[in-house]
């Protein structure tokens, strides 16, 4: 057990470096030459500004130092990156960090809330196809499954925008919360707090929705085929000759032993959250991380634009270290090592 946990962690932590080492090599080698780019910019807007005063301010906004060896570069730009310096935005004219920081909880808010409905609408009527396969409800779910799954978010979004939001009215079509609320999360005044998460959710409610109803399609199909596997066993012929309902049969006996290989999916799910965000974030005008990293390329904002790209890929690599390492604990029958048990 602990050297798998061991040769995870180096796993883990050679896939974060190559991404701080990707992530230098992209900012050298972007079209336009990021540093030549904001240098620019400085000379338009302030002309009277020295040579030497230029470069600094690039450096700062970039994080790299042109001016210095390659290798001095490099050494600085992931020293900042692991101190949480990732430079500063041009278009925001903040730190980077500082802005990613106050995005990504409302972007980790909104698509955790999503996914675990998603997981638990798939996970449940996969398990209830699976018991009543071959039926009516099981042919009728799973080409709505499937029309579902296959329908761009982005189309859907524009939908629930257009009908909920705009015509109807039931629905906010931007921000985070009402701007009468005062956000805040306090147990000493709880009527506060709950008055802050309700507006919170509220005006997520049209992205949430947007991937419930695009994504638990796939989860039902997913967890249909591992189902249908576990029928078979025969815990489950002795399940029915007690007695047993179809419904407790389909949701504590089959979904607990056909969930267990969806598990990873879902962690991975987590980890990509802030890559997926980017699209249904500008659609309803939610401004999370997704939302800023679009702005920052539509601005030529390199370093927010990178700060994001580092920010979204070590979600992954964390997310797909968790699942590696606490998989073995999920499913006792898994050892540890991939052998079986």
């Amino acid at each position: 057990m602990y050297g798998y946990f061991v040769k995870r962690t180096l796993q883990a932590a050679f896939t974060a470096f190559f991404v701080m080492s990707l992530s230098f090599v992209l900012v050298r080698l972007m079209p336009g030459n990021p540093a030549d780019q904001l240098r620019g910019q400085l000379i338009r807007n302030n002309p009277s500004l020295s040579q030497q005063e230029i470069n600094r301010r690039v450096a700062n906004y970039i994080n790299i130092d042109y001016s210095r060896p390659l290798h001095e570069q490099y050494l600085t730009y992931v020293s900042g990156i692991l101190q949480g310096d990732l430079g500063q935005s041009v278009s925001q004219n903040a730190p980077v960090s500082e802005i990613l920081g106050e995005a990504l909880p409302w972007t980790v808010f909104a698509f955790s809330v999503a996914i675990l409905l998603m997981f638990a609408v798939g996970i449940s009527l996969g398990a209830l196809m699976a018991y009543k396969e071959g039926s009516r409800f099981d042919v009728s779910t799973t080409g709505l499954g499937i029309v579902l799954n296959s329908t761009p978010n982005y189309v859907t979004a524009l939908l629930f925008l257009y009908v909920f939001g705009f015509t109807l009215g039931w629905f906010p079509t931007s921000g985070h919360i009402s701007s009468s609320i005062v956000p805040i999360v306090d147990p000493l005044r709880p009527v506060a707090t709950a008055q802050f998460v309700a507006s919170a959710v509220y005006h997520a409610s049209l992205l949430i929705a947007t991937v419930v109803i695009t994504g638990f399609g796939g989860v039902a199909l997913a967890m249909r085929g591992n189902s249908i596997q576990v029928l078979g066993e025969d815990y489950l012929r002795v399940a029915r000759l007690r007695g047993l309902s179809d419904t407790r049969i389909a949701l504590r006996y089959v979904a607990r032993n056909a969930i267990l290989p969806m598990y990873t999916g879902l962690l991975l799910a987590f980890g990509a959250i802030v890559g997926g965000s980017a699209i249904l974030e500008q659609v309803f005008t939610y401004p999370g991380l997704g939302y800023y990293i679009v702005a920052a390329v539509e601005a030529r904002d390199y370093p927010l634009m990178m700060g994001g790209f580092v920010l979204i890929t070590l979600g992954v690599v964390v997310g797909a270290f968790i699942a590696d390492v606490t998989y073995g604990l999920v499913d006792p029958r898994v050892s540890t090592g991939g052998d079986a048990s």
